[in-house]
């Protein structure tokens, strides 16, 4: 039967895909995107505080993938209510802090079991919407075209029916003997799996996404989840939908999988050029401080204002650089030779890294 986008896609045949996925030109981009993870890897390690890339980057990411799903916040708003852990930021930028969150809870529950399950997909989504709803339980569920309200897609219907093909894509994403594809070209096939799955009713495609850099990370393919895919999504959106409704469609897996590997070796190369923009301009006020202000000049001084894009007294003060009065010190005399900008943020005052701040906020091309 053709597929009909008004009916409930029951039949979404299960993985391994009955297709050659492996194809030539697949596994050329796959040398390519493996070689820019590789060097992206190793940039990673010239930032001597690890903090430094997984709370900028993985901020940005959260942003930009949120903003696919018509989730929109500031760089500004964003940083300013994780730096000073506002209680009651706009309800947009909570969405994108959630993001952050739930993508680091499921790095660190990764690395205790080495294992993705129905359960880890089902808490991911909760913490990322602040909800309490699990899989999808009632019918009525459809994906319309933003620009006509067309129907597009209906995902499979039924609770049991999708629990099983989520149990299905568990064992593809674990079992190596199940299925031996390059886990870059796994992941593909897996992000594909899991938007047509639908699981919950909303925060789809924002689970699949942490998933993708999980995965990576899971297989030893980046050390670090701060790989910015969601810029190039973004930047390729309609290709982003058009070539998930050609493998339901079409059984064009070729098309999608070259979309997604060749976003992974862009944006791989992008984060690599990001990551040197930020040791750069660490070095530079390094030079600053230590030239300017040689009385309370550290590295470890200088390496607390690059861990959030905002800091406040309390930030020296837990990290024993400083007894609050001084740290008070410290930061004013910071925003005197101008590395600093203070701001009022609630009832207490923050200290704005400008510089990075222009660097982070930066459109990727």
């Amino acid at each position: 039967m053709p597929f009909d986008p008004e009916k409930p896609y029951n039949d979404l045949p299960l993985l391994p895909p009955k297709a050659e996925i492996e194809t030539k030109t697949i596994l050329k981009q796959v040398i390519k995107s493996r070689a820019a993870l590789a060097e992206l890897n190793g940039k990673a390690l010239i930032i001597p505080n690890q903090d430094i890339l997984i709370n900028n980057i993985t901020l940005q990411e959260a942003k930009d993938s949120s903003e696919i799903e018509n989730v929109f916040t500031t760089s500004d708003n964003l940083f300013r209510a994780f730096s000073a852990n506002m209680k009651n930021p706009d309800p947009a930028t909570k969405e994108v802090l959630s993001y952050r969150e739930a993508l680091w809870a499921a790095h660190e529950e990764l690395q205790e079991t080495g294992k993705f399950t129905t359960e880890l997909f089902i808490k991911t989504a909760k913490m990322l919407k602040q909800s309490r709803d699990g899989i999808r339980n009632e019918p009525g569920t459809k994906v319309q075209s933003r620009k006509t309200g067309e129907v597009v897609y209906t995902p499979p219907e039924g609770e049991k029916i999708i629990l099983d093909k989520l149990k299905n894509l568990e064992h593809f994403l674990n079992d190596e003997s199940f299925c031996d594809f390059d886990p870059l070209v796994k992941m593909a096939v897996a992000h594909y799996q899991f938007e047509a799955i639908h699981p919950f009713f909303d925060g789809n495609g924002r689970t699949g996404r942490i998933m993708n850099v999980l995965y990576l990370a899971n297989r030893g393919l980046l050390d670090l989840p701060v790989l910015y895919l969601s810029s190039y999504i973004i930047r390729k959106k309609a290709a982003y939908y058009l070539l998930l409704r050609s493998v339901t469609e079409k059984n064009d897996w070729e098309s999608w999988v070259l979309y997604l590997l060749q976003g992974v070796e862009e944006t791989a190369l992008q984060t690599i050029d990001r990551i040197l923009e930020i040791k750069q301009l660490m070095d530079t006020t390094l030079e600053k401080v230590k030239r300017e202000l040689p009385v309370i000049y550290s590295k470890e001084l200088v390496e607390i204002l690059f861990e959030k894009p905002y800091t406040k007294i309390e930030s020296l003060v837990g990290k024993d650089i400083a007894v609050r009065q001084t740290a008070s010190k410290y930061l004013k005399d910071l925003e005197g030779i101008g590395v600093l900008k203070s701001q009022k943020c609630g009832k207490e005052t923050v200290y704005l890294n400008t510089e990075l701040v222009k660097v982070l906020s930066k459109q990727l091309i």
